[in-house]
């Protein structure tokens, strides 16, 4: 694994890191150990050219909730002094995907890679298109 981003920010490459496979390429995102349900098991987003995914690990076993990029709705961010909370929604209607204690760099990088990959694939909902 590569981390080119460790250095534009500055941070540590265990939290943030950009896996490159022949195929594509994906950028994960963990959250802050110090926001609630996160000290053990932060919360991690993976973006990735072709879905979404959240992904929650437990004592055992871990959850996993993923939303095709091209069924991607809005990305809305909320901002606090600190970390941020992200909320991606889809157009199928289905619960969407939340995760709080994110940087706000970092949420507001997630949005702009889900952001790219629509525009890559040609997939932008119909109302970010008007």
């Amino acid at each position: 694994m590569v981390d080119t981003h460790s250095l534009y920010f500055g941070r540590p490459a265990s939290r943030r890191t950009m896996s490159t496979t022949s195929a594509a390429s994906s950028e994960t995102f963990s959250a802050s150990r110090w926001t609630r349900g996160n000290l053990f098991f932060p919360t991690r987003i993976v973006v990735s050219p072709l879905h979404v995914s959240r992904i929650k690990s437990r004592l055992f076993g871990t959850t996993e909730e993923s939303i095709a990029i091209s069924q991607v709705a809005s990305v809305r961010i909320s901002t606090g002094i600190i970390w941020s909370e992200i909320t991606i929604e889809s157009t199928g209607g289905a619960d969407p995907i939340t995760s709080h204690g994110h940087w706000k760099r970092d949420a507001i990088r997630i949005r702009e890679l889900i952001e790219n990959d629509q525009a890559s694939r040609g997939s932008l909902p119909a109302t970010a298109r008007s």
